[in-house]
């Protein structure tokens, strides 16, 4: 704003009226120039809302009033203010552009672009309609707006934020360390300073950064919140909302505008507990609020849903880059989706093959999924190695690790990793519970894989995991596990072809047992599953393993 911060515009008067007025006022509040000084918008809101209302006003008391609304993010009340302001004829001209401002932090960017038209031409001005060429992703008069600002702080301040939503983070760094060595006192930038390293995962110096400002300002919104964050990020959900505790408690005006920031972030802490009721009210209000919703939809497995509150956002950030990916993706997958598994593909590659990705472990983490997506399984396996370290409990990462290096044919590997997984949810899905056995099965324990079919209820899932068990054990030469589990299926379908299969298991199990590869008493076992067939070789194959069996002193009974 162009009003002076700690000089309100007053009536010169002489040194009697002065001091007379000290002592008429020995026992009265401050003048609203102590409040400024002090920076106590409320008090000095509350002084100017009390003296119009009595008809003692100070001199420009409507243009106060909407500064001190627009410092206390009360930026409708500033609107207002400014508004009937505009309807006066002697409105100052520079009236247009405060409303424009209040305009732009309420996301009315289209009148707030046409009320900053009718302003004359200020500094101010100019890197308001810097920001709006942002919001309007108007990249030609974004840069007709970068040419025209120049080396002042506020304005360097304004190119650092743009800097900041392009996700030009270490941009936004130098230019609040520049301003920083040249103006040591503006504590503030150390909260940008970190903001900045929190979106580049460098917690730890976001918290060092961060550990200065609070010395001095212990009670600051923005930077115990951001407090919080980080520990969530380097320690878990507990131990941000601890950090949060003293901020929810405080209950005065400055923690006000903050207040949606902080139930936002409560729920993401919570791990989405309370996010329908938090979220979307919010949605155009924190920009996060949509992307955690798709969050929380997903693993609520509302994965249409997830979709539909994506699928317009046109994506300018990496973090909703990939979030579009793994929407499309789960969609993709849950309803047999070509298209959108290559929408997938292409969204993972944007981000992993960007210069300022590339090397970072999201990045490493997109070109895993692009070429799982492409089932090219060693690239995956190049990338997830890379980056393994940091996810050693990860129960999501070492699902996919697991699958690609089974994928791979290295199943004693993945079989270790596949039982890293403490997730029940995971543990219960049938890919993991599929590839389990599998790998049971390929490193000959057959028995094991038999047990997860006996654990699973009746199913469409439990008839698959028969088929993989039968063909799979058929083909490994265990033969016991393979005619159970044809048996099994002859049971579910008696007129497939299961038959077949079944009888070619038993005679296996036979050829074991005559190689003493298998145990003799297997034999009777063998008999019980051929006897619950109806088909007519049956008797032909039980005479031949019965003279067998008598010859070689076998007790079948």
């Amino acid at each position: 704003m162009n009003l002076s911060r700690v000089k309100p515009g007053v009536r010169e008067e002489t040194p009697v009226s002065i001091s007379e007025k000290k002592k008429k006022n020995k026992t009265t509040v401050p003048p609203l120039e102590d409040y400024l000084q002090q920076r106590d918008y409320l008090g000095a809101f509350t002084l100017l809302e009390f003296q119009r209302s009595i008809g003692e006003k100070e001199e420009h008391v409507d243009l106060w009033i909407g500064y001190c609304a627009f410092h206390l993010s009360d930026y409708k009340r500033a609107m207002e203010e400014y508004k009937s302001l505009t309807m006066k004829p002697e409105c100052p001209a520079d009236v247009w552009v405060f409303l424009a401002c209040a305009l732009f932090f309420l996301g009315l960017y289209q009148e707030a672009e046409e009320a900053a038209s009718k302003a004359p031409k200020s500094p101010l001005q100019n890197r308001l309609l810097f920001h709006l060429a942002h919001k309007f992703s108007d990249e030609k008069k974004l840069m007709c707006f970068h040419q025209n600002l120049e080396d002042v702080t506020e304005d360097q301040l304004s190119l650092a934020s743009i800097h900041y939503m392009r996700s030009h983070y270490q941009e936004a760094i130098d230019i609040y360390k520049r301003i920083l060595l040249q103006n040591r006192d503006f504590l503030a930038l150390k909260v940008y300073v970190a903001l900045c390293y929190y979106k580049l995962d460098y917690y730890d110096v976001s918290q060092e950064v961060l550990a200065v400002y609070l010395q001095s300002k212990p009670d600051s919104t923005i930077a115990l919140n951001l407090k919080a964050c980080n520990h969530f990020r380097l320690y878990n959900g507990k131990a941000a909302e601890a950090e949060l505790k003293n901020l929810i408690d405080i209950s005065s005006y400055s923690f006000e505008f903050a207040k949606e920031l902080i139930r936002h972030n409560l729920v993401v802490f919570r791990g989405g507990e309370g996010a329908l009721q938090v979220l979307p009210p919010l949605i155009d209000v924190i920009p996060e609020a949509r992307l955690n919703l798709v969050i929380y939809n997903l693993r609520q497995d509302d994965v249409q849903e997830a979709y539909n509150l994506i699928q317009d956002m046109v994506p300018t950030t990496p973090q909703e880059y990939i979030l579009k990916g793994v929407v499309n993706a789960a969609l993709g997958q849950d309803i047999g989706s070509r298209d959108h598994l290559k929408i997938a593909q292409q969204f993972f590659q944007l981000v992993g093959g960007s210069a300022s990705e590339c090397d970072t472990i999201p990045g490493r983490q997109c070109m895993a999924s692009c070429f799982f997506l492409l089932r090219k399984f060693e690239d995956v396996l190049i990338y997830l190695n890379s980056v393994k370290g940091y996810f050693y409990n990860d129960d999501t990462f070492n699902f996919n690790y697991a699958q690609a290096k089974a994928a791979l044919g290295n199943y004693k590997e993945a079989e270790e990793v596949f039982l890293l997984i403490q997730n029940e949810k995971i543990k219960n899905d049938y890919v993991y519970l599929s590839w389990l056995a599998r790998c049971y099965i390929m490193n000959q324990r057959g028995q094991l894989a038999w047990e997860l079919y006996l654990k699973m209820g009746t199913s469409s899932e439990s008839f698959s995991l028969l088929q993989l068990i039968a063909n799979d054990c058929y083909k490994m030469g265990q033969f016991y596990y393979a005619a159970k589990a044809f048996d099994a299926l002859e049971k579910l379908d008696p007129e497939s072809n299961y038959w077949e299969g079944k009888r070619g298991a038993c005679v296996g199990i036979f050829q074991l047992i005559l190689a003493n590869k298998e145990s003799k008493e297997r034999l009777k076992e063998v008999l019980s599953l051929l006897r619950n067939s109806g088909n007519p070789q049956v008797e032909y194959i039980i005479r031949v393993l019965r003279k067998w069996a008598k010859d070689n002193r076998v007790l079948l009974s």
